[in-house]
């Protein structure tokens, strides 16, 4: 006799751990049960349903028919049933059966535990794939060959060697922020791609050491990245009366500095961007004095 009290506070857990909506899970027993049930005293081409009360613990069972000819009345425990049009579904209700126990309780649950294990990935997809071109932060679960997996709880992120400042090194246990550059659902599982040398990584430090960055205010337009060695970004900002450089370095350089200590070290050029080619090299090239440019606008 399934214990309904343990049942319901073990749907509640899964829905709060796992963020399995418990709707799913009952839409998985009600069809697990309708296989064991087809399974053992169904025929070649029925269609059955089952409806679990989760107040009660019963099971009912029902066959489905679809009316293919709208001129054939359907016949109910000898009644005619009429006023069915093509490809209503009728449903007649089937017998419990008694016996229906070890068996088709093991195959519910096998199909259960698969059903929940898909809900459970879908659920874990969907919420990473928010997170994607974001920064994540989680924690080394362990080390091999240069490989790094993050633990994020639910799922396990891989920041590989070539993704990782040089110089780097990691801990297990350690906090780590990583750049998720990609989601990929693969049959092995969930792999959380994360990078710590991608461009966009400076990008969303900034949104998140600089409001004026996070709301749009200021944009980078362009960044140049040698991870671990030497980045420089060019900022714009929407407001005449925003300074797009000093919003990024922050008062006494506390923004940048910040980022800096994040990228181990890594020195960081912050310049004006321009919709001028010319001035652009040359802000680019600060504190380089330039004596002249000449632009090919052939290859430009």
């Amino acid at each position: 006799m399934l214990d309904i009290k343990t049942f319901k506070s073990a749907l509640e857990q899964l829905e709060e751990e796992k963020k399995i909506p418990k709707e799913k899970i009952l839409d998985a027993i009600e069809q697990a049960m309708a296989a064991a049930y087809k399974k053992d005293y169904g025929k070649k081409g029925q269609i059955i349903r089952a409806k679990f009360d989760l107040e009660t613990g019963k099971t009912d069972f029902f066959q489905i028919k679809i009316v293919v000819d709208d001129s054939i009345a359907k016949i109910e425990e000898g009644k005619i049933k009429k006023d069915v049009e093509l490809n209503d579904e009728v449903i007649f209700p089937l017998e419990s059966k008694e016996d229906y126990g070890r068996i088709a309780a093991q195959t519910a649950k096998q199909v259960i535990i698969q059903r929940i294990r898909e809900a459970e990935r879908t659920s874990i997809i969907n919420e990473y794939e928010t997170k994607e071109k974001e920064i994540v932060v989680g924690i080394v679960q362990k080390i091999e060959r240069g490989n790094v997996y993050v633990d994020f709880n639910r799922a396990t992120g891989i920041l590989p060697a070539e993704e990782q400042i040089p110089g780097e090194f990691f801990q297990r246990g350690q906090r780590v922020r990583a750049y998720l550059y990609s989601v990929e659902d693969t049959q092995r599982g969930i792999n959380l791609r994360l990078s710590r040398t991608h461009p966009k990584f400076i990008e969303k430090l900034f949104a998140i050491e600089a409001p004026e960055v996070e709301n749009g205010t200021v944009e980078i337009k362009s960044i140049a990245r040698e991870a671990g060695a030497r980045s420089k970004i060019a900022v714009h900002s929407n407001d005449e009366h925003i300074d797009p450089v000093g919003s990024c370095v922050g008062q006494k350089g506390t923004r940048v500095n910040t980022i800096t200590q994040e990228l181990l070290g890594e020195k960081i050029d912050i310049i004006p961007w321009s919709e001028d080619p010319k001035q652009f090299v040359s802000n680019s090239l600060s504190p380089a004095k330039i004596i002249s440019i000449e632009m090919d606008e052939k290859e430009h």
